[in-house]
């Protein structure tokens, strides 16, 4: 940033915003989360029919006598479904001025209203209302049957409202899922937001004095304060006219994100005119296009009046396994220029980075172009722990046709710990000066522009993976215990990342005497806690049912083969298994063979929907697991389906192969998906399972990190991956970490002019990529899907992960 960039961003955070957009921010994400829950608010039917009736002619009459003389002593309550339609109204800031004005003669504000969330007067609220609308109730059931008002019922002048709110609904109920994110909601982040939405209003500032023509797409956390604002109407005009003269459109209607269209050439152009502007990146790491939104599992809400408390079984998997919560970081770097390049260093010129000691997500090393030198945008985007350092190197190849090793011309250092303390602002762009490989008394200091950006850190998911033993003598698994034992034993460990001992099962046939000395059969599973030797009974089977001891947790067997159903837990949560990568564990844009894998769904009242809350391989015996409640449960579901052979949930047709990316699946023989890719056709190479930990897996093509190219297993922790064109980095076992899915650790780097693949994939994650020439940036985990799909003219990794919306 130079001087007038720098004088250009105080400029920019002198812009007068008449609310405090940090608090705004955080009651929209409470409410979108509450809307989210009653889904059919979001479909085109009668429950939001009914509900945008309501909002014209009951809640919009109500709120302009309140406007004019207050109708209830504290704040007026807004019932949840008409919140929901005025919200989606409001983001029209201008369609909603002329509608409001146009019927009432002024802007219905929010002044003195509360979302029925927070309202403290709510009965008075409802007394007025059913005063003014007897017969319509307060609270709209969106659960049941509802049969439309006949259009005279309660109608008043609202009924002149020629705004399309069902087009307006759809298109903002997609925008929950791209801001409910760790990040989002956490005080610092949003107070960077508030700061790149001031520079972001400037910016349109400025092209407006220059005649600059720019349709500005904003990435998400500069979305979220945007809509915060719009939701003021009163306060978001005046500021607005006081900026710009005008109120700035929100133009939500464009979604098509193909290359080349206005959001693509927008965002891009946006991206341009803020780092020129600014000296600093628009790409933000938590702020990015995730994708869409992962494939429903229901139309039909699992409905709980509360929510089942899982404390205790939380805490007996602390007390008997020895896990420590991992927590993990996202990044965004880009490597923007370089200095004082020595004239004998010819060729090709990039960097390596890597972590300076070991990492649960980011392993190995990745290369990456540099904007100076290549003209290209490169971004990589990953996961890590927050600790330790990046070691980012200069390297320089031959551009001869004789290929020698690359060069390493200097190192330079970032500090994470520096970087995410509680006085950062989650973001460094500046020079830093490289230690030089090799001493030249007489040259500069070569530098290189380095900018970065982070989340907070966040709980990263528990992986675990379940290490198959020999049948062995029960005094060498465990102590001897009462009773009699058959001779058939089924014994697995569980390991974590780290190749450290987590737990070691095994299921027992035992005999026993009941009341009248018969003997009957009972099966029980032991665990042995790390490297305790005194054995824990965990769970019991009894009339087609596993119970897990002290807890309310039992495993229907027969549920599992009827309906998926297979957890039931006292209280208010239900537990069903789908074949497949579901919900958070779906794949984001690339092509993902589902062989073998079961997705763990929370069905509960926060959840009526469904929550991922672990991910099953069961080829290669990994559970990957979200809640941190569920880790033993799922520990004992994944070994005791595994030793009962049960395979109703997985399926080895060509039925469960997801492809995504606008691509089509052609054919599929020999482990090998071949995939029509717009303008490119490429071949994946999908590993099979390895044989252990350590294991190398070839891929001629190669998707695989970690070795599990899209499905495969990598030979368990570490696996390194080859590929014909040569692959820098390793994965972290069967889909590494992060999500179960590929891209644990630096999951795959391709021989290309950019990063292919380091993304550490939470939730079925994006790190994943094909080989080629382009690839421009790395899978970038749970922030924007990017995914590097190439090849010679495609470029899908930088496209993905840029684009944003104006939603």
């Amino acid at each position: 940033m130079d001087k007038v960039q720098e004088s250009e961003w105080l400029a920019a955070q002198q812009v007068a915003i008449g609310r405090d957009l940090v608090a705004a921010a955080k009651r929209q994400l409470e409410f979108l989360a509450a809307v989210d829950r009653k889904r059919s608010l979001y479909d085109d039917g009668p429950v939001l029919d009914r509900a945008i009736h309501r909002y014209k002619n009951c809640w919009l009459p109500l709120l302009a006598k309140h406007v004019e003389t207050r109708v209830v002593e504290g704040s007026l309550v807004v019932p949840l479904d008409c919140e929901w339609i005025w919200h989606c109204h409001r983001l029209n800031p201008v369609q909603y001025k002329k509608d409001c004005e146009k019927l009432y003669g002024t802007i219905l504000d929010n002044q003195n209203v509360e979302s029925s969330l927070y309202g403290k007067f709510k009965d008075e609220s409802a007394k007025i209302w059913a005063k003014l609308y007897p017969g319509e109730a307060f609270e709209l059931d969106c659960t049941s049957a509802i049969t439309k008002l006949h259009d005279d019922m309660y109608s008043g002048v609202t009924g002149d409202i020629k705004y399309d709110l069902i087009s307006a609904v759809k298109r903002q109920s997609s925008f929950y899922y791209q801001v409910s994110r760790p990040s989002m909601n956490n005080d610092r982040f949003l107070e960077e937001a508030v700061a790149r939405y001031k520079g972001f209003l400037h910016l349109i500032k400025r092209n407006q004095e220059r005649k600059t023509k720019c349709f500005c797409v904003p990435t998400y956390d500069i979305d979220l304060i945007w809509h915060s604002h719009q939701l003021q109407p009163s306060d978001y005009c005046k500021d607005m006219v006081g900026l710009l003269g005008r109120i700035l459109e929100h133009d939500d209607t464009d979604s098509d994100r193909t290359k080349g269209q206005k959001l693509d050439t927008g965002f891009s152009e946006v991206t341009k005119l803020w780092e020129d502007a600014y000296g600093l990146r628009y790409w933000r790491a938590g702020a990015m296009y995730r994708g869409s939104m992962p494939s429903p599992l229901t139309a039909t809400p699992y409905l709980f009046n509360y929510d089942c408390e899982t404390e205790l079984i939380s805490a007996r998997s602390k007390k008997i396994l020895p896990l420590q919560q991992m927590m993990a970081v996202e990044v965004l770097l880009e490597i923007v220029g370089v200095r004082n390049l020595p004239a004998d260093k010819a060729g090709e010129v990039f960097v390596t980075f890597s972590k300076n000691r070991g990492d649960a997500f980011f392993i190995g090393s990745c290369r990456l172009g540099i904007l100076s030198e290549t003209g290209e945008k490169q971004v990589a985007g990953f996961q890590c722990e927050p600790t330790g350092e990046l070691i980012i190197s200069l390297m320089t190849s031959s551009t001869s046709k004789t290929e020698k090793p690359a060069k390493t011309i200097g190192t330079t250092s970032v500090s994470l710990e520096d970087l995410l303390n509680q006085d950062s602002r989650l973001s460094v762009e500046k020079w830093f000066e490289l230690k030089p490989h090799s001493v030249n008394v007489d040259s500069k200091p070569v530098t290189l522009r380095v900018a970065a950006s982070f989340t907070v850190p966040f709980p990263a998911p528990i992986v675990l993976h379940m290490v198959k033993l020999n049948n062995i003598s029960m005094n060498s698994c465990f102590f001897p215990l009462p009773g009699k034992v058959q001779q058939k034993r089924k014994c697995a460990r569980f390991v974590d990342d780290n190749g450290n001992d987590i737990i070691t099962l095994q299921m027992r046939n035992l005999k026993e005497k009941d009341g009248r000395n018969n003997w009957n059969s009972r099966r029980k599973v032991f665990g042995l806690p790390g490297l305790s030797r005194k054995p824990v009974l965990l769970a019991e089977y009894s009339e087609n049912t596993w119970s897990l001891t002290d807890s309310s947790v039992s495993f229907s067997m027969e549920k599992l083969k009827q309906d998926g159903n297979l957890l039931e837990l006292k209280g208010g949560k239900q537990i069903k298994l789908f074949p497949g990568k579901k919900l958070e564990f779906e794949p984001k844009n690339y092509h993902q063979i589902e062989l073998d894998y079961i997705t763990v769904v929370e069905f509960s009242a926060n959840n009526p929907y469904g929550k991922a809350v672990a991910l099953f391989d069961m080829k290669c015996g990994l559970v990957t697991v979200n809640e941190e409640w569920f880790v033993l449960p799922g520990v004992l579901l994944l070994f005791i389906l595994k030793k009962e052979g049960y395979s109703a949930l997985t399926s080895k047709t060509e039925n469960n192969i997801q492809v995504t990316a606008n691509s089509e699946v052609e054919t599929i023989k020999n482990n090998t998906i071949t995939a029509t890719i717009p303008t490119k056709t490429a071949t994946v190479r999908t590993a099979g399972c390895g044989d252990g930990c350590g294991n190398a897996v070839n891929n001629s093509v190669s998707s695989g990190c970690g070795g599990c190219g899209g499905g495969g297993c990598g030979g368990g922790c570490g696996s390194s991956v080859k590929t014909a064109g040569g692959s820098g980095g390793c994965g972290s076992g069967c889909g590494g970490s992060c999500g179960g899915g590929c891209g644990g650790g630096c999951g795959n780097t391709m021989k290309s002019s950019g990063c292919g693949g380091c993304g550490a994939g939470c939730g079925g994650g994006c790190g994943d990529g094909l080989a080629g020439h382009k690839s421009g940036g790395c899978g970038s985990g749970c922030g924007g899907c990017g995914t590097a799909v190439s090849g010679k003219g495609v470029n899908m990794a930088v496209s993905e992960i840029a684009l944003t919306s104006s939603a």
